[in-house]
């Protein structure tokens, strides 16, 4: 029975400890600070794809980034290359970041004015597109938001 009722106070106090923390601890800010987002696609390139999407990258892809950037829509991009990358894995990876992220209205708006200064047709996007889906391939996207400590 002893036993029992010294397991039975462990317990409590355990249970009861994070809500008896002093209240200038509880009020401490978090450590981190929120920071701007990085919008990562992968893909993979194959093989003998990798001048002709290089030149796309290059040319194309590189043109419409510093655009968006001029306009304040990006802060920054970058390519990256997966030097070691396992089986299955993105070879490439291309990074737009963003210091918020546009609502429905604001990306409707910035399409109008993109597809006005790129002066193609969705249909010619499109197409391009697929011309090059001959030599790589779309494995994934992800968002990541950056944190900084205060």
């Amino acid at each position: 029975m002893k036993l029992i009722t010294k397991t039975m106070m462990t317990a409590v106090m355990l249970i009861a400890a994070p809500v008896a923390l002093p209240v200038a601890a509880a009020a401490q800010e978090f450590p981190l600070v929120a920071g701007e987002y990085t919008s990562l696609s992968g893909i993979f390139v194959e093989d003998g794809g990798t001048l002709a999407y290089a030149q796309f990258l290059a040319s194309e892809w590189a043109k419409e980034q510093a655009f968006a950037k001029s306009k304040g829509w990006i802060s920054d991009y970058k390519i990256y290359v997966n030097v070691d990358a396992r089986d299955g894995e993105p070879n490439l990876y291309l990074a737009s970041t963003y210091r918020d992220i546009p609502n429905g209205p604001e990306i409707e708006r910035r399409n109008k004015e993109y597809m006005a200064w790129i002066k193609k047709s969705d249909e010619q996007l499109d197409a391009e597109s697929g011309n090059r889906a001959k030599f790589r391939k779309l494995r994934g996207t992800m968002m990541l938001q950056e944190y900084t400590p205060r």
